[in-house]
């Protein structure tokens, strides 16, 4: 089964199972935060959230550029300050575990996923070794007192190159 996020095709032929779970058709409940996709294998439910900035501007015009550019430099900085791991992945992460395990889904181990499309964006490679930690330790503790039960077993951060590592049987290609 192939699936599209923006400019990203992903091959899930391999999975047991994958839904959007982002579909802005569904009806879902008020307020809540949804990842792009659950993917099941084996082992795990994979919860696969998606930010790719590197997506080509629509029209070719200095303004477009220029706006694109802007929101590149934005997204960088939501990264460094951990803006993005507070906002808006943890809170993806948490209401979706909360979906699956009130739809009694949370039947495997979840490994939740967030892939970067990096390929345009000008990122110091230390920002991402360190990222994955901090958004492990918001993952486990968000309050004055950590969750006492881990809902995400671990979390990776790839990007389009290291996704065929971490996930060789879901070919990933960004399409024209």
């Amino acid at each position: 089964m192939k699936v599209c996020e923006a400019e990203l095709e992903f091959d899930f032929s391999a999975a047991q199972a994958v839904e959007k779970l982002d579909d802005p058709s569904a009806t879902m409940p008020h307020g809540m935060q949804l990842v792009d996709f659950v993917i099941e294998d084996s082992r795990h439910l994979v919860m696969l959230e998606i930010k790719d900035p590197s997506c080509r501007p629509k029209g070719g015009d200095a303004k477009a550029l220029a706006a694109i550019e802007r929101s590149r430099a934005e997204f960088i900085k939501k990264m460094i300050s951990d803006t993005l791991i507070a906002q808006e992945l943890t809170p993806k992460a948490r209401d979706s575990y909360t979906w699956l395990h009130l739809m009694k889904r949370e039947t495997k181990p979840i490994l939740y996923v967030f892939l970067l499309g990096a390929e345009a964006l000008s990122l110091e490679p230390a920002l991402l070794l360190g990222f994955k930690d901090r958004l492990l330790g918001r993952l486990r503790h968000e309050a004055k007192l950590p969750w006492a039960r881990h809902y995400v077993s671990d979390c990776l951060v790839l990007t389009e190159i290291t996704w065929a590592k971490a996930f060789p049987q879901y070919p990933l290609v960004r399409l024209p």
